[in-house]
């Protein structure tokens, strides 16, 4: 009924475009979620934005399994609860609404009031007539009730958002008492086990003769140097290389993939300076960088700290790794040059399977990370610390447990801020536990004879 569907939009008479998801209803797109994400499509990620369009799609089932509910406030209240609460009767197991809704966890209808909460706030922001025109002729029922929903919540100032409020503050406003989220210390931080990291890459890329040189390339790349898996994704060809300074090394250079300098100082024709990455893309390949495009081509960017140039450094904790690493590349390297590459800049490509010399997509790398780790025995769970991401934490907790000082470790993370890396360095339980049970060794003490008693007879 409430489709998601991908949406290129022209906003001129140029010939650029913007992909953005949009949201199909019975009565068309949903038109102002579409024009949301076109403004906000320079500073939001696609992953955002498929945030937002689960959030949107939700409501409007609501909308459209109450369609009598004409009051904008109730309409929340209900939505609110149903999130909370569920949509079955629990005496008769029946749902009459057809929504068939679990209870939501405190943490995801946050997250759902937030989303529809900034929602709201840019509408009424961005268009101030339309919200004062009741019915827009042209609108579908959907569009008709988005419109009533953003005028209440401008004439409320924050319809959604003070039912989150904090319950000191603002009391005069709030209408639903909610339970506060429970903290947590921030969970097991999953790290990639260091016992099994070097199986992992003498064996786990290994089928029979063939070896996936630019897979182990990757895994050393977040094993090694902290970098998230989306970002070697990045790079282009001349991104990698023996290090000047100590050509037994690798020296990796990833680059912002919109603002970072292009290649071999290639300068943009419309300005004759060196040019960006974008424009690059855009003028020798006619391409996006990854992180605007959307489907199996896409890679992330979340930004952070950066050495120079809108470049990070691969900043090697063992340097055994980058060693490594400049073994891999050359081989792979070597395969390459029997590949005949696409129209594209990308230095990791297809070279067996799939669309040959084409870029080589993140999914596929995770699923080729996955059955490596099985052939060394492990599974894939990110309990364990055995996903691609437990690879970041293995680097940070490596550097946490090494005493180094938490600014150089920020930098070594490429984190914006010291109190981002808290999640990669904190303990974990495990450690704790050894860390709890070492301090009572020093003070001595033992189990109480009556306790000791009472354990003995269990």
């Amino acid at each position: 009924m409430f489709a998601r569907v991908k949406v290129s939009v022209r906003s001129d008479n140029t010939g650029s475009s913007v992909d953005v998801p949009g949201l199909l209803t019975p009565g068309g797109l949903l038109t102002p979620l579409l024009d949301y994400f076109v403004e906000k499509s320079r500073s939001r990620s696609p992953s955002w934005m498929d945030k937002i369009v689960k959030s949107v799609r939700l409501f409007c089932y609501y909308i459209q399994a109450n369609p009598h509910q004409r009051d904008t406030r109730a309409l929340f209240d209900g939505f609110d609860r149903a999130l909370e609460l569920g949509t079955f009767n629990l005496a008769t197991g029946e749902d009459p609404s057809g929504l068939c809704w679990r209870p939501h966890s405190a943490q995801d209808r946050y997250g759902i009031i937030t989303d529809l909460t900034l929602f709201f706030d840019w509408m009424g922001k961005q268009n101030p007539v339309a919200a004062n025109i009741n019915p827009l002729v042209d609108a579908s029922v959907y569009e008709q009730r988005w419109n009533a929903a953003a005028r209440m919540h401008k004439r409320e100032n924050s319809l959604l958002g003070h039912l989150w409020s904090n319950p000191e503050s603002d009391k005069k406003r709030r209408r639903l008492e909610v339970r506060r989220l429970p903290v947590a210390k921030g969970g097991e931080p999953p790290a990639f086990p260091d016992d099994r990291f070097e199986d992992l890459i003498a064996d786990g890329f290994r089928i029979g003769k063939r070896v996936d040189h630019r897979a182990i390339c990757i895994t050393l790349l977040m094993n090694g140097a902290g970098f998230r898996v989306s970002e070697p994704f990045h790079m282009f060809v001349q991104d990698a290389g023996p290090d000047p300074t100590n050509p037994a090394t690798a020296l990796v250079a990833i680059h912002h993939p919109e603002e970072g300098f292009a290649p071999e100082k290639w300068r943009d024709p419309s300005t004759g300076r060196r040019g960006t990455r974008s424009a690059y893309l855009a003028s020798q390949y006619g391409l996006k960088p990854r992180n605007r495009i959307r489907g199996p081509l896409h890679a992330g960017w979340k930004g952070g700290l950066y050495d120079e140039d809108n470049a990070k450094f691969a900043h090697w904790f063992q340097p055994w790794c980058g060693e490594v690493f400049l073994y891999h590349w050359n081989l792979y390297l070597e395969q390459l040059a029997h590949v005949k590459r696409g129209h594209h800049p990308y230095l990791w490509v297809n070279t067996l399977r799939g669309d040959i010399g084409e870029p080589y997509k993140l999914g596929t790398f995770i699923e080729a990370h996955e059955a490596a780790c099985r052939r060394i025995g492990l599974a894939p769970l990110k309990e364990a610390g055995t996903t691609d991401h437990g690879h970041r934490h293995a680097y940070g907790q490596r550097a946490r447990r090494a005493g180094l000082d938490s600014k150089t470790v920020q930098v070594m993370l490429h984190h914006a801020s010291e109190e981002s890396q808290l999640i990669y360095t904190g303990p974990g339980t495990a450690e704790i536990q050894a860390a709890l049970s070492e301090a009572h060794q020093r003070l001595g003490e033992s189990i109480p004879s009556r306790f000791l008693r009472l354990i003995s007879k269990a």
